[in-house]
């Protein structure tokens, strides 16, 4: 696999991208991923014009004036406001491949759950966005490929895909996904969780780019024996009272975060047994043996691989480089579509 780089621009055509609800990454055949910047775009109010893209419109959440809105285009892994991800996805392959683009081949992924309309909206902003030919992989499949499991074998393989918006889980033999379940929950979950947790319990108002901060900082989703450290940590965040709305601040503890993250974190885990539930027995011995990969930012969440290996008497790894993992799966076919043709399937909007 090319060298991983970041926000670099390259000459190659054929490009995989990683389009996710909080972050995309851009994939160059040749170069690696050469672009990851947040899902964001920043527009004037009323209009449907971008003032800005990516980690400069993230920076506008939350401060914005009232004639800039600053929008997530997907939302649950799907395109929601189809203008802005049009314009995101055309700003992010400008960055990506300079100069002509009108023959780049796109391989783009997307949740096992898609309906075809959702797909069409893709294949149609892909489009317009430059590609000359657009192909589709689920993101679970590409999940697999980008954390070096054996698809293509007759081994039953099982990856579970955190993203922002959506949980991919799937059981993969013989290059094709045997069975799988798109669940609706994803990082942004676990930081509403935390929102809604704080203005319920201590009637404060605080924003997602805070709720996201102490997720990185003090989230767990089961006590870790290797790092006792995490539950001594606090944070504190600032925030609106709910009644009177003044500031003021509140010091939360680990142990109160992950109260606050179990239904979302039990969500994820109930869709691992149901998707081992409906697994053929043979592919399920296979996965009892070689264990469950976690991918995705989720699977960054101290704790998770210990709870769900608790919850379902299976061992569970997190992947080498987990938040990039969807995107090395898309670079992987691009790299060679020719032989990994069969995993993906040509696109018309």
């Amino acid at each position: 696999m090319p060298q991983v780089s970041s926000n670099k621009t390259a000459s190659s055509r054929d490009i995989g991208i990683d389009l996710g609800t909080a972050n995309t990454l851009v994939y160059a055949r040749g170069h690696g991923i050469v672009l990851n910047e947040p899902s964001v775009v920043a527009v004037r109010a009323g209009t449907s014009t971008a003032l800005a893209v990516g980690t400069e419109a993230k920076e506008t959440i939350g401060r914005t004036p009232g004639s800039i809105t600053a929008i997530r285009p997907l939302k649950d892994g799907v395109i929601c406001d189809y203008e802005a991800a049009e314009e995101m996805i055309r700003h992010f392959v400008r960055k990506a491949v300079p100069g002509r683009r009108s023959r780049t081949r796109m391989v783009v992924c997307v949740p096992s759950g898609v309906t075809p309309v959702e797909r069409r909206a893709i294949v149609h902003a892909s489009t317009r966005a430059g590609a000359r030919a657009v192909h589709l992989i689920e993101e679970p499949m590409a999940a697999a490929i980008g954390a070096g499991l054996p698809v293509s074998e007759a081994r039953g393989s099982m990856v579970v895909d955190i993203g922002g918006g959506t949980t991919e889980v799937a059981v993969i033999s013989l290059g094709g996904i045997v069975t799988s379940q798109s669940l609706r929950v994803g990082g942004d979950r676990l930081d509403a969780a935390i929102s809604a947790y704080v203005r319920q319990e201590h009637g404060l108002l605080i924003g997602e780019r805070t709720a996201e901060d102490v997720k990185v900082a003090i989230g767990s989703a089961w006590p870790v024996p290797d790092r006792p450290e995490l539950e001594t940590r606090t944070f504190t965040v600032r925030g609106r009272e709910r009644v009177g709305g003044m500031p003021r601040t509140l010091e939360l503890s680990a142990a109160a975060v992950r109260s606050a993250l179990d239904e979302p974190v039990e969500a994820v885990i109930a869709a691992v047994r149901s998707t081992l539930e409906e697994c053929p027995p043979e592919l399920s011995g296979d996965v009892m043996e070689h264990g469950i990969v976690l991918t995705g930012g989720g699977a960054l969440l101290p704790g998770l691989d210990l709870r769900m290996a608790s919850a379902t008497g299976i061992p569970v790894f997190v992947a080498d480089d987990p938040l990039d993992c969807v995107a090395l799966g898309s670079g992987r076919c691009v790299e060679d579509l020719d032989a990994l043709g069969g995993l993906l399937a040509p696109a018309r909007a």
